[in-house]
């Protein structure tokens, strides 16, 4: 028992032994290990709290919270239970709010020297949270090209999510800096131009007609009495009369783009060839006079052809 005893004061002694010192405040390994506990306790139980949150919005019209709302409120309720742990830590350790400012103070001097893209990031994530201007599940397009549905709105970054399944991160300031394109913010629907090309001398009301049969048998097309498919007759080209199918497109082809033009492309093709309007190929005419003969000469699609007739 005596041994027993020993140990445990040994134990007790080595635990309260100070380590350093903090103003006038000893910390001990006691106090270290407990400011830890607490650190950790609060990073478990806000990450447990953000999961709740969240999961009030599957509970339907009971909480009136929808998934947007859910995923910020989870990620505030997160930061401020991290930050209210970590205070709580610094406290056990005996370190005061004067100490707090001053090392405030320390970190803005370090933020404007190499930590500011650091912490810029991290205030648009906030900002990205409270203004709801982007959420997860939006489908974007930044001002660089890049194109990807929301996938996560994290402290420092954002991860998008391509058509391709490749992940891109971006940082948060990109999207408070620069101009973003929200496809999905407000209306889940859009126009699309689709541009195409028929020879001269084609009947313009059968072009029309094509156009809004094509879009009429692609699967996604909006066919409400507003947004009804259109074509417009918008120049005239060097080799062709130049028409656009404008269609409303539905969720399904609002998110991915290319995939839309290219059936719209296709359906616009076969309709064309079906009423057998002409779709030019790229032409060049060469005019040339010598004495009651008129040589033309004409590129057709890469291929030369000389045609020989009187002036």
């Amino acid at each position: 028992m005596e041994l027993i005893a020993r140990i445990f004061e040994g134990i007790d002694d080595w635990f309260s032994r100070p380590l350093f010192e903090i103003g006038s405040v000893e910390v001990t390994l006691s106090r270290l290990v407990i400011a830890l506990l607490i650190v950790t306790a609060a990073w478990w139980l806000s990450s447990r709290l953000e999961r709740a949150v969240r999961g009030l919005s599957a509970r339907g019209k009971k909480t009136r919270m929808s998934s947007t709302a859910a995923y910020a409120m989870g990620r505030i309720v997160r930061y401020v239970g991290i930050v209210v742990g970590v205070l709580i830590g610094l406290h056990i350790l005996g370190v005061e709010l004067t100490t707090v400012a001053i090392f405030g103070g320390a970190l803005g001097v370090g933020v404007g020297i190499g930590l500011q893209s650091i912490f810029n990031n991290f205030l648009s994530g906030l900002v990205l949270l409270f203004e709801k201007t982007l959420k997860v599940g939006d489908f974007v397009e930044l001002e660089s090209g890049v194109l990807g549905r929301v996938a996560e709105i994290d402290m420092r970054y954002t991860r998008l999510t391509t058509n391709d399944l490749v992940e891109i991160i971006v940082p948060n300031s990109e999207f408070t800096e620069k101009r973003v394109r929200n496809w999905s913010y407000g209306e889940q629907t859009r126009r699309i131009h689709v541009p195409f090309g028929v020879a001269y001398g084609a009947d313009k009301e059968a072009v029309r007609e094509a156009g809004i049969a094509a879009a009429k048998s692609v699967n996604g097309t909006v066919l409400s009495e507003q947004r009804m498919p259109d074509v417009w007759l918008v120049g005239f080209g060097e080799s062709s009369l130049n028409f656009e199918l404008i269609v409303w497109v539905a969720p399904g082809l609002l998110t991915a783009p290319a995939r839309a033009n290219a059936l719209y492309v296709w359906a616009i093709h076969d309709e064309l060839v079906r009423r057998n309007i002409e779709i030019p190929y790229a032409q060049r005419d060469l005019h040339l006079r010598s004495g009651s003969l008129q040589l033309h000469m004409q590129r057709d699609g890469g291929a030369g052809r000389v045609v020989v007739s009187e002036a």
